[in-house]
């Protein structure tokens, strides 16, 4: 018997000793404590338990295609490039090793090293390949990896606030399964009169006019009905076409609930038509939202929208709470939540500024309420402050200190509202109120020019703040304009692009070393906790930002960045997903922290106990963080940092 073969012998040996315990350690750490007992025996019965000690290479790229299939029983194994080099991966009790080069019949792109003294099960490449013909969730999780992951994680969670509301809804429900009756539908030429007979006899909302060949061209609602009856010359035999809203917005039958409700809350709308090719198919009001969904989205939209107080809008934040947890529980996704938060958050603003106007006088002056930071990517979770400024226009500075000392009281006022409403002032004063926010289209433009032109940490830092922005309430045109310019300045400057690479270096991923899995605070108050938003979120939208801005991407929003940096192939489309899942769980552990604070009526926080976690988003956690670890080393390779 050679050396190999004897060692062969013994660790087979091993597993066939403590068969039950590997099989109850192994049950501990996912995919395997979704397998049944029978390809777990598989598993275990066919691997041997090997022993590596620390600097031993377990796997090299020199080593050729993959053969083996690798669990770590103890220890801890680096992924290591090149000799010297920091470790670009570390995997952990319980996890598995090297997947994607086993299923794509190739060689490791780095050497796999034990860490530490390490014991590792090992399955030949002919059983993990049985392994996966027989095991459905087993293959799941080797072909998806974290998506496998990432899907668990948000089960449990949309199931644990499904619990406290007893309803059973996925807001990610098809609308052609909400279709309730056939949709009723009219010739343009039927006259007002006749139209209004056939709503009231089928008892029925809305009213879509249609060609011969059933294309929509219109619809008629009982808001468009009190509109024309209010008019004392309206000729009710005049064809409905004269009437009706034109090109109405539509979305095909497959389209979400949510999708639904997100846009009839952005365009003010209470129907939806729905449109498979080029032919009427159904309609859904917000009724049937409401009825089978139990999410009062657009109701609280609207209500927020004609709020006749300040008070008013006060109590309606707890409604806000409320929604937020009805959407998880009915499957909506992180991006979907920030989005409909931010989308509340706007007509909050939109509202306490017209209110403001009301009660303070109309300053005379046309300004464009602008946002920065989340709320200018759509990313708002419920613990948010004021990042806020105001853009006039102006031919020269004189002007311009005219119009500011107009703006600048109202301005205050409406600060000190949107903090009433839960909007908390911003401690660094980056605020409406403060005349270096409240300045004119060629006053922002020179502040943009000065950040880009003259790179100091200061201007650096006020890049991370401001280069983020949109319009809220007033005209978006300046804004438009405003990120071209900006887009233009940062193309045209290969230094600021470096230099703001860099900077977005600076928040690194809470990511531990062989001792711990995460990095933590070791003292103080936040003794043990780690910041999911500046050492999770941050590496992520800082360094997206940088290249969206350096490529030419207006976009705002990180994950549609993400998107657009894939479809311009500045980045592979796989490291896009994987940033992509990484972020939207970091969101996910965030949202659900907020949320159970919020129900505890707890101070928010974005700071968390990691040895609190579960097993399975502690290690989805750390694997996100990796991701975010990999974009920082990438963004460090392609601007030589």
């Amino acid at each position: 018997m050679t050396k190999q073969e004897a060692f062969a012998a013994a660790g087979r040996s091993a597993i066939q000793q403590n068969l039950q315990g590997i099989i109850a350690f192994l049950k501990n750490y996912p995919p395997f404590d979704q397998m049944g007992d029978e390809h777990l025996h598989f598993l275990v019965n066919n691997s041997q338990l090997l022993f590596f000690s620390q600097g031993e290479v377990i796997i090299s790229p020199h080593d050729g295609p993959v053969d083996d299939f690798y669990i770590v029983k103890q220890g801890h194994i680096h992924g290591i490039r090149q000799a010297g080099e920091s470790p670009t991966f570390e995997i952990s009790t319980g996890e598995c090793f090297p997947i994607a080069a086993l299923l794509a019949e190739r060689a490791t792109y780095t050497d796999h090293i034990a860490a530490e003294d390490s014991f590792c099960l090992k399955l030949g490449k002919a059983y993990f390949v049985k392994l996966l013909g027989q095991c459905e969730y087993f293959r799941d999780f080797c072909v998806r990896g974290i998506s496998s992951l990432l899907d668990a994680a948000t089960q449990k969670v949309q199931l644990n606030a499904a619990e406290s509301l007893g309803s059973q809804y996925s807001m990610n429900t098809q609308l052609v399964d909400l279709i309730s009756r056939p949709a009723v539908s009219c010739a343009p030429d039927l006259p007002l009169q006749q139209a209004v007979q056939l709503m009231h006899e089928h008892a029925i909302g809305s009213l879509a006019i249609v060609d011969p060949q059933a294309l929509p061209l219109g619809i008629f609602t009982l808001r468009d009905l009190r509109r024309v009856i209010a008019d004392p010359h309206t000729n009710l035999l005049a064809p409905i076409s004269n009437f009706m809203t034109a090109s109405p917005f539509g979305l095909r039958p497959s389209a979400s609930a949510f999708d639904a409700a997100l846009a009839m809350t952005e365009r003010h709308i209470a129907h939806v038509l729905l449109v498979e090719n080029n032919k009427l198919a159904g309609v859904i009001s917000e009724r049937d939202l409401f009825a089978l969904q139990r999410v009062d989205l657009v109701h609280l939209a609207r209500t927020i929208r004609h709020a006749s107080s300040l008070s008013m809008l006060v109590n309606l934040r707890d409604e806000v709470k409320e929604l937020v947890d009805r959407m998880i529980a009915h499957g909506a996704s992180p991006e979907q939540i920030t989005h409909l938060v931010t989308l509340l958050n706007d007509h909050t603003v939109c509202r306490v500024i017209e209110l403001c106007i009301a009660q303070f006088g109309d300053p005379g002056v046309p300004f464009t309420w602008v946002v920065f930071g989340s709320e200018a990517r759509r990313e708002q979770t419920l613990h948010t402050d004021q990042d806020n400024g105001i853009l006039f226009d102006a031919k020269d500075a004189q002007q311009a200190n005219a119009i500011r000392s107009k703006l600048l009281p109202l301005a205050r006022e409406i600060n000190i509202a949107l903090d009433k409403c839960g909007f908390t002032l911003c401690k660094g004063n980056i605020m409406a109120g403060n005349p270096e926010l409240c300045l004119s289209a060629l006053e922002w433009e020179s502040r943009f020019s000065q950040c880009v032109r003259n790179a100091t940490p200061e201007n650096l830092l006020k890049s991370t703040i401001y280069f983020d922005f949109r319009a809220v309430w007033g005209d978006v045109e300046p804004i438009k304009h405003l990120r071209q310019q900006l887009i233009s300045m940062i193309q045209d400057d290969k230094a600021f692009q470096r230099l703001l690479a860099d900077n977005a270096l600076q928040h690194k991923p809470a990511l531990g070393g062989i001792f711990r899995d995460f990095a933590v605070s070791k003292r103080g108050a936040s003794k043990d906790t780690l910041d999911l938003k500046t050492q999770g979120l941050a590496p992520f939208v800082d360094g997206i930002r940088v290249l969206a801005l350096s490529n030419g991407i207006t976009e705002v929003n990180t994950l549609k960045r993400i998107r657009s940096l894939v479809n311009k192939r500045i980045i592979d489309r796989l490291d896009g997903d994987a940033y992509a899942e990484a972020y939207h769980f970091v969101q996910l552990i965030r949202m659900q922290q907020h949320q159970q604070q919020a129900r505890n009526q707890l101070r928010y926080s974005n700071r968390i106990y990691p040895d609190e976690l579960n097993h399975l988003d502690r290690r989805i956690l750390r694997e996100s963080f990796r991701q975010a670890q990999r974009l920082q080393a990438s963004l460090s390779f392609r601007y030589k940092l």
